[in-house]
């Protein structure tokens, strides 16, 4: 599918576009557009009708056409009533932030609560950004954005929706419970859990520190959506649970916070949390903001933590001395973490 990316740049010097809408490119390519074009527009404040200003907007309807793009991607969320102007004037699918994040997820959702979670995300979404009063959203078809599990459930009548989001508010309540069963009955070894930016090398972390090296990679996105715990030896004669988790984003839609809590009660059993950070990643930083910020909103922020730098054989950063240089990919410096992982949990959960 043929996509033209487009953004408002509020030209904000503490969070500049430039890295930010490269990484929603690659989100489109995850979700398996062809980029045929970019348009950006600045202005010290989005238009609160169209998002762009009216004559841009025209301007991005004709681009799109010359290039053949069948959906054009907006980096800034939409409002509904700017969402219903666009497709006045452009008139091919919308696809924004969000939107597109939600369908990576649904993409990469493999096991029954992944899917839970995704459609609970998509149908939150959907109930408080029904396109268009008029507009049922099966209409949009199957194209990105409203693919997954839920998408044949997306209907404008909000009762319908809202029973099916009691419906797996339900389902996902059981699952929050089973898992607090397997906690209290399960295996006394401590628990350790990955945190990172998506494609930070979390997965990657995980098969070097394991035997079981079964954990899926991939150079793209949200790799890893469904929660993997696997047994890693730290020392002798001690093992630790170490759990892999899906990555953050910077602003992490709402809706997907929410639906994921259940997969995310993990952290909260875990002493100890080690942050992966891409340390070939230039714009790392703003990475590690983004992340510290999720763990706050999820009330974790005062969880032990332990920084690990990941992919250093890619990069030349200077790694701070409280943190740990390491390769998932050569192994350089796993001797170091795994020792140091077993000094920080030398005293097993209870």
């Amino acid at each position: 599918m043929k996509a033209l990316i487009t953004a408002v740049d509020l030209q904000d010097r503490e969070s500049p576009l430039a890295p930010q809408l490269e990484e929603f490119a690659a989100l489109a390519r995850a979700a398996g557009a062809v980029i045929v074009g970019e348009v950006v527009q600045k202005l010290p404040r989005v238009n609160a009708a169209t998002m762009f200003g009216a004559g841009k907007a025209h301007e991005i309807a004709e681009i799109a056409k010359e290039l053949g793009a069948e959906v054009v991607f907006v980096y800034n969320d939409l409002r509904p009533r700017q969402r219903i102007n666009l497709e006045k004037v452009i008139p091919v699918q919308i696809v924004d932030r969000t939107m597109l994040i939600l369908d990576v997820f649904a993409q990469h959702a493999r096991s029954r609560e992944g899917k839970l979670q995704v459609e609970l995300a998509q149908l939150r979404y959907s109930q408080s950004n029904l396109i268009g009063a008029n507009t049922d959203l099966s209409r949009l078809g199957g194209g990105i954005g409203t693919r997954g599990p839920g998408e044949t459930k997306l209907e404008t009548d909000r009762r319908k929706i809202q029973r099916r989001i009691t419906t797996l508010r339900g389902a996902l309540e059981d699952v929050r419970t089973q898992r607090a069963n397997r906690r209290m009955s399960g295996s006394r070894e401590p628990l350790v859990a990955l945190v990172g930016y998506t494609n930070a090398g979390k997965s990657s972390l995980l098969n070097r520190l394991t035997s079981d090296k079964d954990a899926f990679v991939a150079d793209q996105p949200f790799a890893t959506l469904d929660p993997m715990v696997r047994r890693a030896w730290v020392a002798q004669d001690q093992t630790i649970r170490l759990a892999d988790t899906v990555g953050f984003i910077t602003k992490l839609p709402e809706e997907l916070v929410n639906a994921f809590r259940a997969t995310l009660e993990e952290l909260e059993s875990a002493s100890l949390l080690v942050h992966v950070i891409d340390a070939s990643n230039p714009d790392w930083q703003r990475q590690k903001k983004a992340v510290e910020a999720t763990l706050d909103e999820l009330g974790l922020s005062e969880k032990p933590v332990l920084a690990v730098y990941n992919k250093v054989d890619r990069s030349s950063l200077d790694v701070p001395r409280d943190a740990f240089a390491v390769s998932a990919l050569t192994g350089d410096g796993i001797a170091e973490l795994r020792a140091a992982l077993a000094t920080r949990v030398m005293e097993p959960v209870s």
